[in-house]
């Protein structure tokens, strides 16, 4: 809300009643103006927001708080205060009668210290988490930890109020927080939560020093409240002179009632609690509740949204229930001086009155569609002033304060009284003052202080009888300038002059007979850049009447004779160009608007009374009372003596403009009835009045324009094809609806009656017994001509009823169960009518009991009472009529045969069943090998289609393979080195990649830096892993974290870390040995295992990215474009063509490729002219939707080589046929729904789409969710067991089923293999080749090492080296580099690909086995796939191991260069100091077994000092820790 910039006017002498500012400049209604302004939308509901002046919006919505940039469009940062990764939302305590303030978990939200003695800002945060909890983190990264915080400052509710203020004390000059808050809420189920302790419950406002380490310390003082006064709500906070002020209410918050004026508590601005007093705010009789809170510092006046809470059930609000008040602070700070009555001790009371001002008139500046409340703070922008940031719900904008541009004309720009817009000269037009160009020069500018009489205009005027001048009056930029006036019809100039310096341009016309043929005249000033004119018309001076309408048009009035003249060419008498005469005002036309100026409100009066005679019109109810934003035909108006008056009017008065609506009677029915049709309007509440024949208007009371309906769940969703069932629809806004239609595609609309409330409407179900069993039809609301979509109601088969028992519990009582085939109805008390009928056609209504569902068949329960012969009832009853809605079935009972005849049917039936048996059984038999020979031959014909099918596509078949794929994207090296130390622990990763460049050395404490040397010790460092090593409880998973930290640590240096791995490698083969030498290095084991695996990504990283790199990207491009060549399931990801035999969808249906024309909307986001919109795009019949979209997008990055702007999630697709569309989705009405409730998803092929058709790509209108998670209800290729032999292959193949055997596709293994061989063979030759006859450095050291170590212990079997090679190097790195391809690159690995590159990967490692494979017709695929190629890959790689050994060994010099290098490249890469940290942790938890260790050991006592040492520095620091 705002107030016009005019000066306040004093106080009047004695108290009086505030008159309400009722300016709503926020309507929240339909959408209008600003809908281009960007938008930010949170996963949860807004709490709190905050701006900076130079850092951007800070915006807490549940657990988090975001870190905007100030246009909204991108996240700078983001804090997980509760769950990492999670955005909770607080959980509401059950409602009370009345509604709560809002919860939320955060409570404040202040930035301060910005710009401060070039110290750099800082953020002070408020949570209800840990007892309410307060932290100060830097303003600049979110992600940074927080320097200080605190508990219990901030309430830990999340209804709870919470107000504070930061501020710099000048007595110590240091800054504060003063804050109050509800600490305690009165509410057994908040009391256990988080109450404080019973010393601090009485606590209101505390002060603390937020520059202590711990926000935790003693406050500096506090305010405690006066038992008994209750739960105080608390608004804001705001400093004004020198104290802190805040506003509160009383509030009960169990009843949700305010229970007493609201007040102002006030402090001192110090450096402790100083109690300066309080004073109570009245604003109107009865509004106790105080909404909002604003300081206008300009006027030194305090501003308060007050509102009236509605009486218990009471509904309706007037537009008087809330209004703004304002208060001058220099009386609030008089008043509060004495007064104190909430607060210890307890003063007088005293109370003060808002301002008694007028309101000029308000102007929406924006307009929300949504019902949602409008958050309590608007937040200004800090550089620009012309906007400000309107929170609403999960939402927040930024809106302009005003809508300058809508003023067309100087005259309307500055007659609308908007203190931010006036007239720029320079650009003629209506502007902000900064828009505007050389607006430091005043006069370019003109505000509403200047008036509308400064706008500048031309006046024609006839100032004497020889001449007539020309001139410009109001305000004009001073400058040169020159005036014209020519003639329209003929185009002669009548006039033309220049201005003299610094003065307005004039031009005199003498006054000539010829001129009265001028009919139309153009006269035109002109400014340098800029032109002002006017059209002045002649023709009809004589016949004009009045002065102002005479000079208003350019005509001369002569003032004596009363008559309006020529100006060029007729005379006056000389007593009317006196020089001293006052020229009659101008009056300026205004355009008819329907819409008539009002006084801000009319005169309610109970009766209205006319002059003819003593008739009075009594006006009783208007309705309905609430219409939708769309208007309303037909509003009845009931009263008295309507048909006595011969003009009726009615006015409706907003609260959003002070325009009136003003609307003739459509229709008088009778004398106590009439009609009017209401026109659309924004969503408001408006005073309606009746006019008769001019008199005065009567009071109808407030009519509500609310939003149009919206349907949240339709209950039950599933009805009987009789129809008849009780519907029920939940939203909102349903009492506007006009009618309620169900639409069918057969039957069009079909009109139901339903009975609506303003959040519910309920129906009966219309009958669809003429349409197919299964139907989907779509409920719809109708609001005037609108049909608004409200969801969609199914129709089933009608319920079918087996029988019924009847079973008498006592005499006077009798049971009666139904039985009923099961179905997936909800059946409720109030759909069904039951009625036994017994002995002579009696009859008894049956109470219906409950409805239990078992797992054959579903009993409904009824019972009859209050009968005396119950068992005779029972013996005599016939049948059961059941009434389901507009279903009405006869139920028969279930018959119950006596023993007797058992004895004595048994046997004959038994002989029957005997006989009838062995004649089915022959011709079952019979029946049987017909259809076995039947299924034989169709088996073997569909066997031989599949293998030549399968053997031509072999022969055939070819793969596109993309050779210019574009810039490979290689994940950066910090990325791929975490990914490979830390395959599967995520949460270590995000801690090593801070930004370490700027780090400054110094920095590094001094434990950290005494650890760092100790671990330089390599004595003491391999006693340590041994130490680890041989503990129990030394998991692997510790051993392989252990090797990575050590990694991480020892990166800069790694010439040291080799050594350490060339010691700890050595030293297991001692181990290994003893037992197997074979199996050394196979496992990760030990920490030397991983730390070779380490050492190896490091080292090898250049060598990845340079040589194998591009072939490896190629391979996982290449199959990703041959698996999507074929039909996939978008449900399991199996697919037609892999090389696993797990993943491949054998029970693939026939499919056919469609082309499709795709047209994509144009986009901001790739606003590029050479961007070809039109694509041909091939996608199968079978693909869905969701696939249907990916090969598009593909497409469109192919065509382009760059994305298009939208994600796949943002987008829709829509068929053109003609000038209809059909937009496509996975599920929709249309989706086929299978016997057991499965889905099945639509494809291409269920929308019958046919080559060449056209497909438009564009961007939805609403935010959905991201991708789908499809549940097992639904179903893609691979149908249900239930649907799996149906027919499903339409009319050609109606009678048959499709056999499907898996064997049969197994040559699609092969297709796949073949279209990825050459690709497959690059890459395995890219890994075992010698580029330039030079090996990389770490693989030719590290073979060399082994082939030493081999010949010191002797080992002669050449094997042994080779397994030892094979399991440091193809095993534990080039194995895990195929396997896991986002380890190198930034793509995504779906579950399909990991099972591809699983084949691929034991194929690679097949090629180095020494040992021969012995394969069979059963061995498994994936080995039997590449069972040919491994002996060529086999004898490659032994050449690569023996030119390995041929090359020149490395001189020690030369590894350490490389080495040294290698370091310095990684240099600043991770933050080592938490690598440390994390060793450090494992240091301390054997530190006993450690220290034994070297105790035991020789040599080692400089470490164990060094060790000693350490601990204590780490124990200190510790201690100094500020948590």
């Amino acid at each position: 809300m705002e107030v016009s910039r005019s000066k306040v006017p004093p106080r009047p002498q004695r108290p009086a009643a505030p008159l309400p500012l009722l300016a709503y400049l926020l309507a929240l209604a339909a959408p209008g103006r600003g809908a281009d302004e960007p938008v930010w939308r949170s996963e949860q509901a807004i709490g709190a927001i905050a701006a900076s002046r130079a850092d951007g919006v800070y915006v807490a919505s549940g657990s988090c708080l975001d870190q905007l940039d100030y246009s909204l469009e991108h996240r700078l940062s983001r804090l997980y205060r509760d769950q990492a990764g999670n955005c909770t939302e607080p959980v509401s305590l059950a409602p009370p009668a009345r509604p709560r303030p809002g919860s939320s978990f955060s409570k404040l939200l202040l930035p301060y210290r910005e710009g401060a003695d070039g110290l750099g800002g800082l953020l002070l945060t408020g949570w209800t988490f840990d007892r309410g909890a307060c932290e100060v983190r830097p303003l600049g990264n979110l992600s940074l930890s927080s320097l200080r915080n605190g508990t219990e400052v901030v309430s830990c509710h999340p209804q709870g109020s919470t107000a504070g203020v930061v501020y710099r004390s000048l007595e110590k000059n240091r800054w504060y927080l003063a804050v109050a808050a509800t600490y305690v809420l009165p509410e057994p189920e908040t009391a256990s939560r988080c109450n404080p302790a019973a010393s601090d419950r009485d606590t209101a406002i505390t002060i603390k020093n937020i520059e202590e380490r711990s926000l935790a310390t003693e406050e500096l003082g506090r305010l405690n409240l006066r038992g008994g006064a209750g739960s105080l709500h608390f608004v804001d906070a705001f400093l004004w002179n020198g104290s802190v002020y805040f506003p509160y209410y009383r509030y009960n918050y169990t009843s949700g009632v305010a229970t007493d004026l609201p007040s102002m508590a006030r402090i001192a601005q110090s450096n402790e609690v100083q109690f300066q007093g309080q004073a109570a705010l009245v604003c109107g009789h009865g509004r106790h509740l105080l909404l909002s809170s604003s300081l206008v510092e300009a006027l030194d006046v305090w501003a308060g949204v007050f509102s009236a809470a509605t009486e218990e059930g009471q509904e309706k609000r007037s537009p008087a229930t809330t209004a703004l008040c304002l208060f001058r602070m220099s009386e609030i700070q008089a008043r509060a001086k004495r007064c104190n009555w909430d607060f210890e001790p307890t003063q007088a009371n005293c109370v003060i009155l808002g301002e008694n001002l007028t309101s000029n008139c308000p102007e929406v500046i924006y307009e929300i569609k949504e019902e949602t409340p409008v958050f309590h703070k608007l937040v200004p922008h800090p550089e620009k002033n012309i906007y400000i940031y309107l929170t609403a719900g999960k939402e927040v904008r930024r809106i302009r304060v005003a809508n300058c541009s809508k003023h067309k004309s100087c005259l309307a720009c500055l007659a609308a009284a908007d203190p931010h817009c006036g007239w720029c000269h320079s650009l003629q037009r209506c502007t902000f003052k900064d828009d505007c160009v050389h607006s430091e020069n005043s006069e370019n500018w003109l505000d509403i202080l200047s008036g509308a009489k400064e706008c500048p205009q031309i006046h024609i005027s006839q100032r004497s009888k020889d001449q007539t001048t020309v001139t410009l009056v109001g305000s004009v930029f001073p400058r040169q300038s020159e005036c014209l006036v020519r003639n329209v019809d003929s185009g002669r100039e009548l006039c033309k002059g220049k201005s003299p310096p610094n003065k307005t341009c004039t031009c005199s016309i003498p006054t000539r007979a010829p001129y009265k043929d001028v009919l139309v005249v153009n006269v035109t000033f002109s400014f340098g850049s800029w032109h002002l004119s006017k059209r002045f018309n002649f023709t009809n001076c004589s016949s004009l009447r009045g002065c102002p309408v005479c000079i208003g048009t350019g005509c001369a009035w002569c003032k004596s004779e009363r008559k309006c003249i020529h100006p060029f060419t007729a005379a006056c008498s000389s007593s009317d160009y006196n020089r001293n005469q006052e020229p009659c005002p101008v009056a300026f036309e205004k355009p008819a608007s329907s819409k008539t100026a009002g006084e801000g409100g009319f005169k309610e009066e109970k009766s209205n009374r006319t002059n003819r005679g003593l008739q009075v019109f009594y006006i009783e109810s208007i309705e309905p009372q609430k219409i939708s934003t769309l208007g309303k035909r037909n509003v009845i108006v009931t009263g008295a003596n309507f048909t006595q008056a011969s003009n009726i009017v009615m006015i409706l008065k907003g609260t959003s403009t002070c325009d009136k609506d003003v609307i003739q009677v459509s229709h008088v029915l009778n004398d106590t009835h009439m009609k009017f049709s209401l026109p659309s309007s924004r969503k408001e509440m408006k005073d309606v009045c009746i006019q008769f024949d001019g008199g005065s208007c009567t009071s109808v009371g407030p009519l509500s324009y609310i939003a149009l309906p919206h349907c949240s769940l339709i209950y039950p969703a599933t009805t009987w094809i009789s129809g008849g069932q009780n519907i029920t629809i939940l939203g909102r806004n349903f009492d506007v609806i006009d009618n309620l239609i169900i639409s069918h595609e057969l039957k069009g609309n079909i009109n139901v009656s339903e009975y609506c409330m303003a959040t519910n409407c309920s129906f009966l179900a219309p009958s669809l017994k003429s349409s197919k069993v299964r139907t989907n039809v779509t409920v719809k609301l109708r609001v005037q001509e609108t049909y608004l979509d409200c969801g969609i109601l199914q129709y089933l088969e009608d319920p079918k009823f087996t029988g019924y028992r009847v079973d008498p519990e006592v005499d006077t009582e009798l049971e009666v169960k139904i039985l009923k085939e099961n179905d997936n109805f909800n059946i409720s008390q109030k759909d069904i009518e039951i009625t036994l009928f017994h002995g002579e056609n009696k009859q008894l209504n049956c109470n219906f009991e409950n409805i239990t569902r078992n797992q054959d068949l579903t009993t409904i329960l009824c019972k009859i009472k209050g009968i005396r012969t119950a068992n005779s009832i029972a013996s005599s009853s016939q049948k059961v009529r059941v009434k389901l809605g507009n279903l009405e079935l006869y139920v028969k009972q279930e018959s119950v045969v006596s023993t007797l005849y058992y004895l004595i049917g048994l046997p004959i039936l038994l002989v029957i069943v005997i006989f009838v048996a062995v004649g089915v059984t022959r011709h079952k038999s019979k029946e049987l090998s017909r259809k076995q020979s039947q299924q034989l031959e169709l088996l073997e014909s569909e066997l031989r289609k599949e293998i030549r099918d399968g053997f031509a596509e072999l022969q055939m078949d070819k793969l596109d393979v993309v050779d210019s794929f574009g810039t490979v994207p290689f994940l950066d090296y910090k990325h791929f080195a975490l990914r490979t130390f830390f395959p599967e622990s995520g949460g270590f990763t995000h801690i090593f990649t801070e930004d370490m460049h700027n780090r400054d050395a110094s920095d590094k404490n001094e434990s950290l830096i005494a650890l760092d040397a100790l671990i330089c010790n390599k004595s003491f460092l391999v006693t340590v892993i041994h130490t680890l090593e041989k503990q129990k409880n030394f998991s692997v998973k510790d051993r392989c974290l252990f090797a990575s930290f050590l990694t991480i640590a020892l990166q800069t240096k790694l010439v040291y870390l080799t050594s350490i791995l060339e010691v700890l490698t050595r030293d297991l083969m001692e181990q290994s040995s003893n037992m197997q030498p074979k199996l050394m290095l196979r496992r990760t084991e030990s920490v030397v295992e991983k730390l070779l695996t380490n050492w190896m990504s490091v080292c090898l990283s250049g060598f990845l990215r340079e040589t194998v790199g591009e072939p490896f990207y190629l391979l996982v491009t290449t199959l990703n474009q041959k698996i999507n060549k074929g039909p996939v399931d978008v449900i399991t990801c199996k697919a037609l063509y892999t090389l696993n035999e797990d993943w491949l969808l054998w029970q693939v249906p026939e499919f056919s490729t469609v082309a499709l024309n795709v047209v994509f909307e144009k986009i901001p986001e790739n606003d590029s002219a050479d961007v070809c919109r039109n694509i041909s795009v091939n996608v199968l019949d079978c693909d869905t939707i969701g696939q249907a979209k990916e090969k598009i997008f593909q497409a469109f990055l192919s065509k382009n080589g760059s994305p298009y702007g939208l994600q796949l999630n943002e987008i829709c697709l829509e068929l053109q046929v003609g000038t209809r569309q059909k937009e496509l989705l996975d599920i929709d009405s249309s989706s086929v729904i299978l016997e057991d409730g499965i889905t099945k998803l639509n494809t291409i092929g269920h929308y019958e789409i046919s080559n060449g058709s056209t497909i438009k790509v564009f961007k939805k209108i609403a935010n959905f969710t991201s991708d789908v998670e499809y549940s097992d209800d639904h179903c893609h290729l691979i149908l249900p067991d239930s649907e799996a032999f149906q027919d499903v292959q339409g009319k050609r193949h109606r009678g048959k089923h499709k056999f499907k055997v898996k064997e049969m596709y197994l040559t699609k293994l092969l297709s796949t293999k073949v279209a990825i061989h050459s690709v497959l063979e690059k890459l395995f030759r890219s890994i075992w080749s010698l580029p330039n006859s030079r090996a990389p450095f770490a693989i030719k050291y590290f073979f060399d090492f082994l082939d030493a170590q081999a010949e010191n212990k002797k080992i002669t079997d050449p094997d042994v080296v080779h397994i030892w090679k094979t399991n440091s190097l193809p095993l534990r790195f080039w194995v895990n580099i195929l396997k896991n391809p986002q380890f190198v690159f930034d793509i995504k690995k779906t579950p399909h690909i990991d099972g591809c590159l699983s084949v691929i990967a034991q194929a690679f490692m097949d090629a180095f086995s020494l040992t021969e494979q012995q394969l069979g017709k059963e061995a498994p695929t994936n080995k039997l796939l590449y069972a040919k190629d491994i002996p060529t890959y086999k004898e490659e790689v032994k050449s690569y191991y023996k030119a390995i050994r041929d090359l020149p060994p490395l001189s020690s010099s030369e590894m350490e260069e490389f080495l040294t290098q290698e370091s310095k490249k990684h240099e600043n890469e991770f933050n080592e100091e938490v690598a440390l940290t994390e060793i450090y942790k494992y240091i301390v938890k054997y530190f006993d077994e450690i220290l034994n260790k070297l105790e035991r050991d020789r040599g080692l006592e400089e470490a164990q000092k060094q060790l000693l040492h350490v601990k204590v520095l780490f124990d200190e620091k510790k201690k100094c820790k500020w948590m």
